[in-house]
């Protein structure tokens, strides 16, 4: 196959694109800047327009669209709210018209989002339930409509909300550990609230899962299937670094240092990933302990 990327020089594009080479697929990874990925063909584009890349879209089998401005980026000021919201939406939007305007389209599209869709409270969520009213959740409602007419042009259209992925190299698993690597690890608050999490390998196989079954289509939660806790979460994680597990951090602390963005860290809603594993993928990781067995190993 014919494979292009979006976004694809971060850390989750290069672990696809090494899933897709190693199988003798061809890569084409949309980039702003001078990356280079190892195997891959780079093309420039401002995620914006179709200018100089569009007619590339003729020739795909499939398109991957991860571009977006992490929500890492700190402090979250009004310009770099504005910068999250027209990362995503334009470059899907540029997306959109390079598949309205092939001769040929793509067999399938895959729209990135975000396990925040659902909110930070409430009970337990899957695909069934509606997208909460908050600024996160309200972003992914806005970053899927963005490529939504695919659908109308018969292209297999599936959105993959993310949770937040740990790999031992990019994503948040070093900012997580670090508090447990320096001695103060712990739970944050009352330790109840949910922390989502996949493993890298089980995100890389759930996306070539839902681009491999031709009945996949509409949303999926890219999320492990057991619910785990903040103080899960960080239990684990000290047991494994083999660390002491014991200073609590108060989720007010948190708020006064990050302000918006610690949403990220203290608070969080119970999501499973119901149409994943109705539609027959097997998880590699279940559950965090035997995460980062593999990861720390």
């Amino acid at each position: 196959m014919n494979i292009m990327i979006s976004g694809g020089s971060g850390f989750l594009g290069r672990a696809l694109t090494e899933s897709f080479l190693s199988d003798g697929h061809k890569v084409f990874i949309l980039t702003r800047g001078a990356e280079i990925v190892a195997g891959a063909q780079m093309v420039q584009w401002d995620a914006k327009t179709t200018s100089g890349w569009g007619n590339l879209v003729n020739d795909m089998d499939a398109i991957i669209h991860l571009a977006g401005k992490s929500l890492s980026t700190f402090p979250w000021t009004s310009s770099t709210k504005r910068s999250f919201h027209e990362s995503r939406v334009l470059s899907g939007k540029a997306i959109m018209d390079a598949i309205t305007q092939s001769t040929r389209r793509p067999k399938i599209l895959i729209q990135a989002s975000g396990i925040n869709h659902y909110g930070l409270s409430g009970s337990t969520a899957d695909e069934s339930t509606p997208p909460a009213d908050d600024f996160l959740a309200q972003l992914t409602v806005q970053w899927e409509d963005a490529t939504q007419p695919a659908e109308e042009l018969g292209v297999r259209r599936v959105v993959i909300r993310t949770s937040p992925v740990l790999a031992k190299n990019g994503g948040l698993l070093s900012l997580m550990a670090l508090p447990v690597k320096l001695f103060v690890g712990g739970p944050i608050g009352g330790g109840k609230f949910s922390v989502p999490w996949i493993h890298i390998d089980d995100w890389v196989g759930a996306v070539r899962h839902l681009i491999e079954d031709e009945n996949a289509r509409g949303a999926y939660n890219l999320i492990a299937p057991t619910l785990t806790s903040n103080a899960d979460f960080n239990r684990a994680l000290a047991n494994i670094l083999r660390r002491p597990y014991w200073f609590p951090t108060p989720a007010f602390l948190l708020r006064i240092l990050l302000g918006e963005m610690s949403v990220l860290i203290v608070e969080g809603r119970y999501v499973r990933p119901k149409r994943l594993l109705e539609s027959g993928y097997k998880f590699q990781f279940e559950n965090v302990r035997d995460a980062f067995v593999d990861l720390f190993k």
